[in-house]
């Protein structure tokens, strides 16, 4: 299948690419992978997003954008790339159900997965009282106790959330201050579910065949506990989704592909924006800015393709036609 745009991801980046590139009559195909709408979709409430004064939920917002773009015409696949050849243009992707795509040019706007705490029992309970999304799972644990892990924007708005159905919420910070910002910790602290276990880490997640509890240890004394809980959910931090262009495509020591600041990677055709690039803002408005700009630069680069391709074609030596080759008979006058 031989596309003129190919965008892999559906978040705010990929979507907005998608917009532009439409919009200029491209037909890109978007492959929105596993999660569509991207990491946003997991937002309980979106409060800094321009034009949206009563707050929107993730989802809505992203299922929004989906359906501008594709008033535009962008097509959508919800299948997963499990390969990128950038060797060469067309750009070959692989789907996780075999198909293979051709892409003249390519958007990268894959994103950023949640990290996770890489400790005892995480793994094996995942899905079984361990999340990563309180969006997806809060439901489940009405009138239980969770533990929330961190102390950033993440951790305290995925927090808010789950207190419409938990008992009780326990923070575990490792730091005596939260990072979040100041209107998110305001609501925390005013918060009755809620309470703060500072300089601590979460060192295991007990339990067989669900979360039971999780053990703790102080930063500041050593002494280790154990505390019972129903669900455990770690907000720290997220790890760009780079696998796919590991030795084709620079990434500098954050995991973060390296673009020249216009989304342009060093492999001419192909673009990266949004959670994937940006390790600095991270927002949603600032991906699909950058999907913006990653959208404008695909339409500039294919212009200059095909002004290359006609002037190219014109300054080719016309083939002079053979003459054709004459009988002796007619030579010799008979």
């Amino acid at each position: 299948m031989q596309n003129k745009v190919v965008i892999i991801g559906s978040g705010p980046a990929g979507l907005t690419s998608a917009l532009y590139t439409a919009r200029a009559n491209l037909g890109p195909l978007v492959i929105r992978g596993l999660q569509p709408g991207g990491l946003i979709t997991t937002t309980n409430e979106v409060e800094n997003f321009p034009g949206f004064p009563e707050t929107v939920g993730g989802f809505e917002l992203t299922e929004r954008m989906r359906q501008q773009a594709e008033r535009f015409g962008t097509r959508f696949l919800d299948e997963l790339i499990i390969k990128a050849d950038l060797s060469q243009r067309p750009f070959a992707l692989t789907t996780d159900s075999g198909q293979t795509i051709m892409a003249e040019s390519l958007v990268i706007a894959t994103g950023a997965s949640p990290r996770k705490l890489g400790i005892p029992g995480e793994e094996r309970l995942a899905n079984r009282g361990v999340s990563y999304c309180a969006t997806c799972d809060g439901f489940f644990f009405r009138n239980k106790r969770v533990v929330v892990i961190g102390g950033g924007n993440s951790a305290l708005d995925e927090g808010l959330f789950l207190t419409r159905f938990v008992s009780e919420l326990i923070l575990v910070h490792r730091r005596d201050e939260l990072r979040a910002d100041p209107i998110l910790q305001e609501r925390a602290f005013d918060n009755p579910k809620i309470r703060f276990v500072w300089n601590t880490v979460v060192t295991e997640i007990l339990g067989e065949d669900k979360v039971m509890g999780v053990r703790l240890k102080s930063l500041k004394t050593g002494e280790e506990s154990t505390l019972p809980t129903d669900g455990v959910y770690p907000y720290i931090g997220h790890i760009p989704n780079n696998v796919l262009f590991k030795g084709q495509i620079p990434i500098d020591e954050s995991g973060y592909l390296v673009t020249d600041g216009r989304t342009r990677t060093p492999i001419p055709g192909v673009f990266a924006a949004g959670d994937v690039v940006d390790h600095v803002y991270r927002q949603a408005i600032t991906a699909a800015g950058q999907g913006c700009m990653a959208g404008m630069e695909v339409i500039w680069f294919l212009d200059e393709q095909e002004h290359f391709a006609k002037k190219a074609k014109l300054q080719m030596p016309a083939i002079q036609k053979p003459r054709p080759i004459q009988h002796a008979a007619i030579l010799q006058g008979a």
